[in-house]
């Protein structure tokens, strides 16, 4: 049995876009195409998607994702491995889930967090070594460092700015502003200031982070989640600010 590619992208929740894009960088090839250019997919094709599905859910780019199907390891070995995974996971979200239920029970009846159970289920840690391999140790030591030194209402705050610039350039985004114009280079300079809490980049090295925010499906997921053409908009306008200002 073949399914067709609309087929597929319906069942999977994605788009013929994303699929085509899949075949044309060897990620996930039609098992045939039929008359008119159409893409059909059989069971295997099917398999080795929700393989790619999974991948992505365990936070892989697309790179590393084609690595681990290239590799000569049993099917089903690497779906139960996969599987395992996934239910780590989830038991640590649901530890995360508990400790956030925690803090709301403790902040409205006026208690302090414990510290034993506040923050169950947070791993800081899961990204140091990709945060260490782009930006540097001493970047990512004097981050965590300011981090602990906010203290929660500084925390807070940095939160709220990073909300409030994420929705100002939703808003930019949707009345198709350019990225050099005066209010959006506004808030690219408020994102500076924002990232440069923790870390100074220069012109290179913010061109460099803010193009992750597109190239990166989780940061990309993030931005866009304020509205299509958001994390667009605040890569190209960084870009302005970087040539213009930061250089």
């Amino acid at each position: 049995m073949e399914w067709t590619i609309h087929q597929v992208a319906r069942a999977t929740g994605t788009t013929s876009r994303t699929l085509r894009h899949y075949d044309r960088i060897g990620l996930l090839a039609p098992s045939r195409v039929g008359p008119g250019g159409y893409r059909h997919y059989d069971d295997a094709a099917l398999r080795r998607y929700q393989r790619i599905l999974l991948l992505r859910e365990l936070g892989l780019g697309l790179a590393a994702i084609a690595g681990v199907l290239d590799e000569r390891t049993d099917e089903v070995d690497a779906l139960r491995a996969h599987a395992d995974s996934l239910e780590e996971e989830s038991a640590r979200l649901a530890r995360l889930a508990r400790a956030v239920r925690e803090t709301v029970r403790r902040t409205e009846q006026g208690e302090e967090l414990d510290v034993t159970t506040s923050f169950e289920g947070f791993d800081a840690s899961r990204y140091e070594d990709e945060v260490v391999q782009r930006w540097g140790r001493d970047a990512h030591e004097r981050a965590q460092r300011t981090w602990r030194e906010l203290g929660e209402a500084g925390r807070a705050a940095h939160g709220a700015e990073a909300d409030a610039i994420g929705r100002g350039f939703a808003a930019a985004a949707a009345r198709a502003a350019a990225p050099g114009g005066e209010a959006v280079q506004d808030l690219a300079r408020r994102h500076h200031a924002w990232v440069s809490a923790f870390w100074v980049p220069g012109a290179e090295a913010y061109r460099q982070l803010t193009a992750t925010y597109v190239d990166d499906e989780r940061f990309r997921a993030t931005y866009e989640a304020y509205g299509p053409g958001t994390a667009v908009l605040l890569r190209d306008a960084a870009e302005v600010l970087a040539r213009r200002e930061l250089a």
